[in-house]
């Protein structure tokens, strides 16, 4: 029973409701030819990767953004050198692939990182061969491999929230004067008092809800701020990120010299991983030093600089997002959004919030029908009438013309 519920949940989740008893791997048992595009991050190979191709990566637990950026690219199959779920946490990027009804061969080992870029590969199953040589074989995930092992995943959880608790205190002793007392936060040019601040993360929904925040950024102005590749976000939908804060991993190049000002996420151990590349691009910076992350920097930021109103789009807030995204623990965030307090407006998800339930066939019918009541409305005037008259008489001599051409 358990199981069962289970499974209605991930039908409810990502709206498949193949995923009982529909068979979509037949298609991968009959065979699927394709170049192989390699890469062991996800979020690099979907940069380039092609539709049609296979991807190969190396990922470990396959997270939400990993698979809707690979559902994007419309690959014809994903072979994972590692498992797409470890057990750690119930991830939901196998599941996504799923619906999308694009077929994951699961837990390959790393000898499959061995392909080479545009080598042709053939999958059959869970078998991959490159010509008549086989070279891996791993598992094809299913609706009961996936049931079953997002089951068994929700069994860990409560070994990961006695580590938030204990990362939460190990964070507290580390970083209480950055998070109560704002020692040091670097100085930044871009003006911050008294005005917005929206903070844009790449995370869950974080395309949708920022179309749907266009009305208020055109109308409030606010100071954007890019965290990574919510920057790239930015650009993509038509604006330009005032401030750019981050490792530096996951935005181009182009955006990184946009004019933007650049705040390098640095660690307390002196590592500054994004530092190397900005200073090859020749792009000026600032760099904070923090144990949390770019998020949480990209918050503590606005608030140290006196921002009036902080708005987060695509932020992870939750133990399963933090997860999701790599990181042991949370407690950053949940301090951090402690310290922020009332500033903080969370706008993820604010385009589920509420959908219009007129169609698009509903607002064609009611503009005919107002072009009717308007065209009625004339025609009982005596100018209408006259106007309604000419225009019969010149649509019948139109007709006589063209009756006369045959």
């Amino acid at each position: 029973m358990r199981l069962s519920c289970f499974r209605m949940r991930i039908w409810h989740d990502n709206h498949v409701a193949f995923l009982f008893g529909h068979k979509r791997d037949e298609g991968a048992r009959e065979g699927i030819v394709g170049s192989a595009q390699v890469d062991p991050r996800t979020k690099n190979l979907t940069k380039r990767l092609h539709s049609g191709a296979i991807a190969v990566i190396n990922h470990v637990d396959i997270d939400r953004v990993a698979a809707e950026a690979l559902v994007e690219c419309k690959p014809a199959a994903v072979l994972n050198a590692a498992k797409s779920t470890s057990g750690r946490y119930p991830n939901l990027g196998p599941g996504i692939l799923f619906g999308a009804k694009i077929p994951l061969i699961d837990d390959l080992g790393t000898e499959i990182m061995d392909v080479r870029e545009g080598q042709k590969l053939r999958i059959e199953g869970g078998r991959v061969y490159a010509g008549e040589t086989l070279l891996a074989e791993g598992t094809l995930q299913n609706a009961e491999t996936l049931a079953a092992d997002q089951e068994a995943a929700r069994v860990g959880m409560g070994i990961q929230l006695r580590a938030f608790a204990s990362n939460t205190m190990e964070y507290v002793e580390r970083e209480q004067d950055l998070i109560f007392d704002k020692v040091g936060v670097p100085e930044v040019s871009t003006p911050l008092s008294g005005r917005h601040a929206l903070v844009v993360v790449r995370g869950y929904n974080y395309k949708e809800d920022l179309a749907t925040l266009r009305a208020y950024i055109r109308e409030y102005k606010p100071v954007l701020i890019g965290v990574d590749g919510g920057a790239d976000a930015l650009v993509k939908s038509g604006y330009k990120p005032d401030i750019i804060v981050g490792d530096m991993d996951s935005v181009s190049d182009k955006t990184l010299k946009s004019g933007a000002e650049v705040v390098v996420h640095a660690y307390r151990d002196g590592r500054a991983p994004g530092k190397k590349r900005v200073e090859d691009l020749g792009v000026a910076h600032t760099v904070f030093p923090c144990t949390g992350t770019s998020e949480d920097v990209a918050m503590l930021l606005a608030d140290a600089k006196g921002a009036k109103l902080i708005v987060a789009v695509g932020t992870h807030n939750t133990l399963v997002e933090f997860l999701d995204k790599g990181r042991a623990g949370m407690a950053s965030t949940f301090l951090t959004r402690l310290t922020v307090g009332g500033k903080l407006i969370d706008a993820k998800g604010v385009s589920q919030l509420y959908r219009s339930r007129i169609s698009s066939w509903q607002i064609l019918a009611l503009v005919l029908s107002g072009c009717v009541a308007i065209g009625a409305a004339i025609a009982s005037t005596a100018v209408g009438q006259t106007i309604f008259g000419i225009s019969l008489a010149w649509l019948g001599d139109i007709f006589l013309w063209v009756t006369s051409l045959f």
